[in-house]
């Protein structure tokens, strides 16, 4: 069921505010079904960008105002070309308008015809005596495809420990793991989890879609000893020391059963890192640090000098003194000066974790991977944390992002996460986002977006309202995407998009036209508007990361086996009898294993033959390959047989979510060397190798198809 209707609907008034400024009065938690969004909401909503909507009078008078706005704007603040071709907001300029365009390459030229890729500025010059600026984006028209189908790995780094980490998979292991799958595996790629800075607490905030900034990694990820300097501390008696205890965090989790404790591990790293960086760096090295330190500017220095208010204040700068929230008072001037030397280290770790990427990547490169690594941009950022403290004139004051009430969850959901606000985006040319993309696709061959719907809009909650209170608000998607194609093509990358769940029409046709890889999971490709079934191969979309599974999920042995069911009922999280649970489970299950066979993707005719787990896990991969998905990706623990997933939605302590060690059947937690032994695993990839498992191709197995 779904929320009952709210009692105060938007007036005619307040509704054709509220459209003027991109904000929804009503949402559709289902095709039939329309509900009117609550007037608390939409004046709220309204508020949080600076629009006074609170009396009757104040509405017609802000909806005047914005009506007189729009009527004499010759230009929005941000125009897309596409390919060169002249923006279309251009034809609704007056007649006789004179362009002026300012290139970022520098030239000055008189059409916007003709444009070379890049954020550009544009005068335009009405017959009346008018003058507007905006910001042109030319991107190109899309994003290319993959030159050809590759398979890769899904994994939560975390997770991934070797005999090397430090009580968590870090980069070094990512390093390793890319170089491994691409040279013994034929992997094309490597996919992580978001590696974006953590808010620091106690104990720290373990999911990785809750940081504390997305453009600066978390350097809680470096292989410390990989780190140059490292050969040359002089305290190695302490040293030694912080490598004993690491030792033991590290069997504790592998021998022990003990969780992942991020928290253990970042207090032995960051005394390694102290020690690191009172070591000089070398002439090359410190000219590499400065280049890096003048790429990065002031956003570096807004993250560093937060990092370091931070250790003094606390990790929410709401709670700071008055004079250090902005972080261009005096106050906070005279606070990094005097916090300098934090300030730096804070700025070094940055360095570092930026080059461990980037040497991870390169890793996967030259082992022939076609991608390499995979990285993961979360859809927002803790309120309290860095991004949010530098970048408060883009973020929405009062305002949480969500979900909205649906057929699944009838309370809707609060992420938490601060939204930016379009307007400001848009009058910036996009410059957040873009100096985001900039950094990440650093190191990136390619970019997941998790809610990638989030570029066309998102739904706004006010503080202290339930989501149900809620309104959608809608972003300039167009320019989002101009943005996202322009910055990616630039690093020659791939862009991802998380499109599961509930899709607005025409989201995924847009994406699809500039180039945006959807996201394809096995269990959910069903015929809906059809018998309900699943989906043949032949009938899979082309443009797509296929999986039998995601972070979020059962893994693949659990789905089969049912055991995903009995974990959710030993933590009280069903809504009907058990009994019923594991009918519906089994149904499911049982669908999709007769499809397998009948496509003879499974030994046997179907004709009462029982399987092992291990070979349905390969037939529904066999499955992945005979669908035309780009990118085919195995979650790299199905490939020995783990039962549980690394987040469970809807738990917080009942569960220990992002936590867990890699593990196989039985629980026993498996180290990367373990993986790059392991029979089933490389069983599993084999079937990915297989030469005739291309998209429509005949079938392996006894039966054929």
């Amino acid at each position: 069921m779904t929320a009952p209707r709210p009692a105060d609907p938007p007036s005619e008034d307040l509704s054709r505010l509220a459209g003027l400024h991109g904000v929804a009065t009503s949402y559709s938690p289902s095709p039939d079904r329309t509900v009117a969004a609550s007037a608390t909401a939409v004046t709220r909503t309204l508020a949080a960008l600076g629009v006074d909507a609170s009396t009757p009078g104040a509405v017609r008078a802000a909806l005047a105002a914005r009506e007189r706005e729009l009527g004499a704007r010759l230009l929005p603040p941000t125009v897309v070309g596409w390919g060169g071709d002249a923006p279309a907001a251009l034809a609704a300029l007056p007649e006789g308008t004179r362009l002026r365009v300012h290139t970022e390459q520098g030239e000055t030229r008189a059409s916007a015809e003709r444009l070379p890729p890049g954020v550009h500025r544009l005068t335009a010059t009405a017959p009346d005596g008018r003058t507007a600026t905006a910001h042109l984006v030319v991107a190109p028209p899309r994003l290319p495809a993959p030159a050809a189908r590759s398979h890769g790995l899904l994994v939560q780094l975390y997770s991934l420990l070797s005999g090397r980490s430090w009580g968590m998979g870090d980069l070094g292991d990512l390093a390793e793991l890319a170089g491994w799958a691409g040279r013994s595996l034929g992997a094309g790629f490597v996919q992580v989890n978001p590696l974006h800075a953590a808010v620091p607490g106690a104990p720290t905030d373990p999911s990785p879609y809750r940081p504390s900034s997305r453009r600066f990694p978390d350097p809680v990820h470096l292989r410390i000893e990989d780190v140059p300097e490292y050969a040359y501390i002089e305290d190695r008696e302490r040293l030694d020391a912080l490598l004993e205890r690491s030792g033991r965090l590290r069997a504790a989790v592998l021998e022990g059963g003990a969780l992942i404790d991020r928290d253990a591990v970042w207090e032995l790293k960051r005394e390694a890192l102290e020690l690191l960086c009172d070591v000089p760096l070398g002439p090359g090295r410190r000219a590499a640090y400065r280049d890096f330190l003048a790429e990065q500017g002031q956003a570096l220095e807004d993250h560093a000098t937060w990092c370091a208010l931070a250790e003094v204040h606390g990790s929410d700068w709401h709670r700071w003194p008055a004079g250090l929230r902005d972080p261009r008072s005096a106050d906070t001037a005279r606070a990094r000066g005097g916090l300098m030397d934090r300030v730096g280290f804070w700025s070094r770790l940055a360095w570092l974790t930026d080059t461990q990427l980037t040497a991870a990547q390169r890793t996967g490169r030259e082992a022939g991977m076609p991608v390499g690594v995979v990285h993961d941009l979360a859809v927002g950022v803790h309120p309290g944390g860095a991004d949010a403290w530098a970048q408060q004139e883009y973020f929405a004051a009062g305002m949480s992002v969500g979900a909205p009430p649906d057929a699944f969850n009838a309370r809707g959901q609060d992420w938490g996460l601060p939204p930016w606000r379009p307007d400001r985006l848009a009058a910036s040319g996009y410059a957040p986002f873009r100096e985001l993309l900039r950094a990440l696709f650093r190191y990136a061959g390619a970019l997941r977006i998790d809610h990638v719907m989030g570029l066309f809009r998102l739904w706004w909650v006010p503080q202290g309202h339930p989501p149900t209170e809620g309104t959608y608000v809608r972003y300039d998607a167009e320019a989002m995407l101009a943005v996202l194609v322009l910055e990616a093509s630039r690093a020659g990358a791939l862009v991802i998009g998380e499109d599961l769940g509930t899709v607005e029409p025409g989201v995924r046709e847009t994406l699809r036209e500039r180039g945006v890889l959807g996201t394809s999971v096995l269990w959910f490709e069903r015929d809906w508007e059809g018998d309900g079934r699943p989906l043949p191969p032949d009938s899979w979309r082309s443009d797509c990361l296929a999986t039998a599974t995601t972070h979020d999920l059962p893994s693949t042995a659990a789905r089969l086996t049912g055991e995903h069911v009995e974990l959710r009922d030993s933590l009280g999280l069903l809504t009907r009898p058990l009994e019923e649970e594991r009918a519906e489970a089994a149904a499911d299950t049982g669908e999709w294993l007769a499809l397998l066979t009948s496509l003879g993707l499974l030994p046997g005719t179907g004709g009462g033959d029982t399987f092992s787990e291990e070979a349905e896990i390969q037939a529904v991969h066999r499955f992945l390959l005979r669908t035309p998905a780009r990118l085919v990706g195995v979650w790299l623990p199905d490939g020995v047989g783990d039962r549980r997933p690394q987040n469970l939605p809807g738990t917080w302590d009942q569960y220990p979510n992002w936590r867990l060690p890699i593990a196989d059947a039985q629980g026993r937690p498996v180290t990367l060397e373990d993986l790059a032994a392991s029979p089933r695993l490389h069983a599993l990839m084999a079937v990915l190798n297989e030469p005739d498992q291309a998209p429509g191709g005949p079938a392996t197995g006894p039966s054929g198809a």
